[in-house]
């Protein structure tokens, strides 16, 4: 019965007053509970917490608080991450083109050598200790220089008597040929003459070797290709890619040169491919 009474009493509305004691008057009166009044604090509290929530959310005050990451901290830890990713795609790149020139190097007949690491730099060296070929190194050569399945001079000779090459590889600039290719005359590739500026592209897959630029030849690409050719794109007067970059086949490597109206005897693109260090004629592979 008591607990009753007083929660009838709590929830019963009393009549709260502000009186002038001089003039001996009311001034001001309102009827209210003390759950009411305990209500209208709890909710006057909430809003409270929302508005400083809102607030600190907001605006920069956040970044003074003890233990909490400042923007320019974020900032710094995303441009770390991103310095390691690129780190790390450059060793992979790194690592892809020594494990190219060492099998070019046991096709060769030659031992490659063992890159280290200098102390705790990211420099790779060679410190000239000999790999010792592999019993499956020697069946690879074994296999490739005889005359079987995989005889390299087997894959050449069926392709000199077909007349075609084994390989198609794409266009990689729109024009018309008005140099071909010339043992006789030391034209070792085809002069592509195209619209000024015309995006020259990746013949296929495969790895930026060389970027070079002279005064005679403008800009000059070197792609080597994961099938062992290797094209090379003279005459640029833009590239687009850095040594070590890997390309995909169509991708624009850089654009041609300008040249005077009228003028054909200067191609604006000189395309040259390579197999097994032997220069080839580039109309055997692609079809202009």
């Amino acid at each position: 019965m008591k607990l009753k009474h007083k929660l009838r009493k709590f929830f019963r509305k009393k009549r709260f007053s502000m009186s002038d004691p001089i003039l001996h008057r009311e001034e001001w009166s309102v009827h209210t509970s003390p759950a009411a009044l305990l209500g209208s604090l709890a909710a006057f509290c909430v809003f409270l917490f929302l508005l400083i929530l809102i607030f600190v959310a907001y605006t920069p005050i956040l970044n003074i608080f003890p233990g909490y990451r400042t923007e320019a901290e974020r900032l710094n830890d995303r441009l770390v991450q991103s310095i390691m990713r690129i780190d790390s795609l450059d060793s992979r790149i790194n690592d892809m083109l020594t494990y190219n020139e060492n099998i070019a190097m046991i096709m060769q007949g030659k031992t490659p050598v063992l890159p280290s690491r200098l102390g705790d730099t990211d420099t790779t060296a060679l410190d000239k200790t000999l790999i010792p070929p592999s019993q499956l190194d020697s069946l690879l050569r074994l296999q490739m220089e005889s005359d079987g399945d995989y005889s390299l001079s087997r894959t050449l000779q069926n392709r000199e008597n077909k007349g075609e090459a084994a390989f198609e590889f794409a266009v990689p600039v729109e024009g018309i040929i008005t140099r071909h290719f010339s043992r006789a005359d030391n034209c070792l590739g085809v002069g592509i003459q195209a619209a000024p500026n015309s995006p020259v592209t990746s013949i296929d897959d495969g790895t930026v070797v060389d970027v070079l630029t002279s005064a005679e030849t403008g800009i000059t690409v070197t792609v080597q290709h994961f099938n062992g050719f290797l094209s090379v794109y003279r005459n640029l007067s833009q590239t687009l890619v850095n040594r070590g970059q890997a390309l995909k086949s169509g991708q624009v490597i850089g654009y041609n040169a300008m040249h005077k109206a009228g003028d054909k005897t200067n191609p604006l693109l000189e395309l040259e491919i390579w197999d097994e260090g032997k220069a080839v004629d580039p109309e055997m592979y692609i079809v202009f």
